[in-house]
């Protein structure tokens, strides 16, 4: 019983190191290459939206002189009063449009809920219709 965890362990050990030996140098630059064409993710492929979303939660995150907003961290998306979105809507349209999806991750990042008065706008823009 001792000689069989042994050769497992052995076995264990040896396919670890050749796994790394053997690793192609492609593998690891598709990876970086896939996280950085991020620009073109459309929404609709939620595996490329989910792959953003990580790559830029390791990243420091953005603002969009919108550093005021921050004051409604932690806050329900169907808790705003209008002047409150109002708030959100004017800094939603001082950017431009390639800009929105890029602030809409920001605010997820940073724990901050759109209001409901401006979410459909802001679907729009990000969908670039």
């Amino acid at each position: 019983m001792l000689y069989l965890l042994i050769i497992l362990i052995v076995l264990g050990v040896l396919v670890a190191v050749f796994s790394l030996i053997f690793r192609k140098k492609g593998e690891t630059d598709e990876i970086i290459q896939a996280g950085s064409s991020c620009s073109t993710c459309s929404g609709v492929d939620p595996q490329c939206e989910q792959e953003c979303m990580m790559e830029a939660a390791t990243k420091e995150i953005e603002y969009y002189a919108d550093e005021e907003l921050d004051a409604y961290r932690g806050r329900p998306s169907d808790a705003y009063t209008d002047e409150e979105a109002e708030e959100f809507s004017e800094v939603l349209y001082t950017m431009r449009p390639d800009e929105v999806k890029g602030w809409n991750r920001s605010l997820i990042l940073r724990g901050i809920n759109l209001p409901d008065q401006i979410k459909d706008e802001v679907i729009l823009m990000i969908e670039g219709k």
